[in-house]
């Protein structure tokens, strides 16, 4: 992990996390300059690295600013870009209404580097508007918490998602944040930029096993695939739920829902990272979709109530994970169907045994 490498203010932010295997390299860099974006970069070479030329990178045209050294070596780059935090309620009869958005772009952000920790791979990138008429972030901020892994394995937090080593953690979270009415949702809007070739896509999977996340059955996947569909490039996954509290727990579930995914047919925010490593292509052969993330629903008023939210997503290449029934449920599932079977199976056996034992104590009648 690399906070601002080659820069040696802490006025901006950009980490950059490598992480390399015998054969290729996988890069992640996030950043809050402009939107806070995060740039994806698988490599062929387990020796490539980011290069940064800083005075373009904050100059008014960043393009070319940012790239992979050497540059050959890319496979496959993206970009994830959280662009504006929407806030509405429920107004009856006429529908949602939609308070002022809060711009990601136009946040003030504080300095990662005091929330870096390098032995446990994580960091926090944390912010609030730079002008706040509504005074909703005069007790609050907005939050987003990174963890890079080294294996497999699963978060210890709920929703408690599976990950890999070629995956990274997202958590977005709203903290102390008043809300502007009675009821009131949020809904985050995140952006995807991918180069031409690939597409992404909105899954949506289902299953009967919540054993890591109660009550939670549903897994939804952004996954970026080759046009032709031969092969899954990257993803964004998460589980169908938020939670309003800092050690959340089952009771503490809030509705998270997507809405469909679509073209992006507006000019994306600034992002400088994006705009630096995508240049020119950004806005002709590179695909921009976007997809609203909304939290809340009619169960209940948890937000109001705490004033918490923490929503986590997971962020890779190749096949999302995939849960599968654990060793425990697999033996308790096979004793609770196993043992009506055999003990059907015995007493079949004892009737029949027991009929011809009877049957046989007599003689046969010429």
């Amino acid at each position: 992990m690399q906070y601002n490498p080659g820069w040696n203010g802490s006025s901006v932010n950009l980490l950059h996390v490598r992480a390399a295997g015998p054969g290729d390299s996988l890069h992640y860099v996030w950043s809050s300059i402009g939107a806070p974006a995060v740039l994806l970069v698988a490599t062929r070479s387990p020796s490539s690295a980011l290069r940064v030329n800083w005075t373009q990178l904050l100059s008014p045209s960043p393009a070319g600013a940012v790239w992979i050294d050497p540059p050959d070596s890319v496979v496959y780059s993206t970009a994830v870009v959280f662009t504006k935090l929407f806030e509405f309620s429920e107004a009856k009869p006429s529908g949602e209404l939609f308070y002022p958005t809060y711009d990601l772009s136009e946040f003030s952000w504080d300095s990662l580097n005091r929330t870096l920790n390098r032995t446990a791979l994580t960091a926090e990138l944390s912010g609030a508007p730079a002008a706040d008429p509504g005074g909703g972030f005069a007790n609050g901020s907005l939050a987003f918490r990174v963890t890079a892994y080294e294996a497999a394995g699963r978060a210890g937090r709920l929703p408690s998602l599976l990950h890999t080593a070629d995956s990274s953690q997202l958590e977005f979270i709203l903290a102390g944040v008043a809300p502007r009415g009675n009821g009131s949702r949020f809904l985050l809007e995140v952006a995807t930029v991918e180069e031409a070739g690939a597409v992404r896509r909105l899954r949506s999977e289902r299953s009967i096993d919540d054993e890591y996340t109660p009550t939670i059955f549903e897994v939804l996947s952004l996954v970026a695939e080759s046009q032709n569909g031969s092969s899954t490039l990257g993803f964004l996954q998460w589980k169908a739920t938020a939670y309003g509290s800092r050690s959340p727990r089952r009771e503490d579930g809030i509705r998270c829902r997507a809405r469909g995914l679509r073209a992006a047919n507006w000019t994306l925010p600034a992002s400088s990272i994006v705009q630096a490593y995508f240049g020119e292509s950004l806005g002709s052969t590179c695909t921009v979709s976007a997809l609203n993330v909304s939290f809340g629903g009619e169960e209940g008023q948890v937000y109001q109530e705490k004033r918490y939210l923490s929503w986590s997503v997971l962020l890779g290449f190749g096949q999302p994970p995939r849960d599968t029934f654990s060793a425990l449920v697999i033996s308790i599932t096979a004793v609770a169907l196993g043992t009506p079977l055999a003990m059907l199976l015995l007493g079949s056996c004892l009737v029949l045994l027991a009929r011809r034992r009877r049957y046989s104590e007599y003689e046969p009648i010429n």
